[in-house]
């Protein structure tokens, strides 16, 4: 049997709880989230590359990814992610295949107005579709649960926008344990077409004998190629505890009826569970 066998695997599957839980996030093509949901009765569409590793445990790449919105009700999305996951562990073989599902529900209880910010909450399940034993998965469900404000101000071509806030994942997996994670952004919309920002997000410590936290500040933005299609980027790496590196890249698209605003839809929300998934089952990228 190879000694470093369970290391291996362990240091694996940290690394896709680490990238994992990026993917939420993620406010793409940013770490921290957002508290706005997608419009009622939109869709947006991400295909998408995530990377995140560290000097000792390797590096996870999620990718091709794919994650999918839907507003289902005014103020509320559903969220869906599926990833191909590449774990690369120095010193073993490296593991692809499917790696877990992701499934979460986006709820805004507070509307921005002039002096209060948006006010959300973003929860999340990961479920355990990728191989544990190749450190695909977790191999076992975990989930996380947390609260995001927002507010902008200025002028449309050249807004300003701030939103973050933090929470709580909790990993009931044997050699990983349960931990807070927080961040904070600031964007500005600097032309027509493009948006740049920054953040800084950090996570505590996942595992109950090694000290694993990390701060990490990330640049990037998205450029609009057109109404409803844009190239989202970002890369970063940490400033303060663990060594650790993070990239995002998509191509992201969003559709849906025009002038179905939350208030102006308000009487039309869909009736019953099954009106979503045939919702769900017809999306097509325009």
């Amino acid at each position: 049997m190879n000694p470093k066998g369970p290391s291996l695997r362990f240091g694996s599957v940290l690394l896709t709880v680490i990238c994992m839980y990026s993917t939420a996030h993620a406010g793409p093509p940013f770490q921290t989230d957002d508290p706005e949901p997608v419009e009622y009765r939109h869709f947006e569409m991400y295909a998408f590359e995530l990377s995140d590793g560290t000097t000792t445990g390797g590096t996870t790449l999620s990718a091709p990814a794919y994650e999918v919105n839907y507003g289902v009700i005014p103020n509320v999305q559903l969220h869906l992610v599926l990833p191909f996951t590449n774990a690369f562990v120095p010193d073993g073989p490296n593991q692809h295949g499917i790696g877990d599902t992701e499934f979460g529900i986006k709820l805004r209880f507070v509307k921005e107005t002039k002096h209060m910010p948006q006010i959300g909450i973003f929860p999340f399940f990961e479920f355990p579709t990728g191989n544990a034993d190749k450190g695909l998965g977790v191999g076992k469900t975990w989930y996380r649960i947390p609260l995001w404000l927002q507010k902008s101000w200025g002028p449309d071509e050249q807004k300003w926008t701030t939103y973050g806030g933090g929470g709580y994942a909790v990993v009931p997996q044997d050699g990983l344990k349960n931990y807070p994670f927080a961040g904070w952004l600031m964007q500005r919309q600097v032309s027509k077409k493009l948006t740049l920002g920054a953040e800084l997000f950090g996570h505590g410590t996942q595992t109950p004998d090694t000290p694993h936290s990390s701060t990490l500040l990330d640049l990037g933005g998205y450029y609009e190629f057109k109404e409803g299609f844009d190239l989202q980027f970002c890369a970063g790496r940490s400033i303060y505890g663990q060594p650790e590196t993070y990239t995002y890249l998509s191509l992201y698209w969003t559709w849906g009826p025009k002038g179905s605003d939350d208030e102006g839809e308000k009487d039309k929300a869909p009736g019953s569970a099954s009106k979503m998934l045939s919702a769900l089952t017809r999306i097509r990228p325009h």
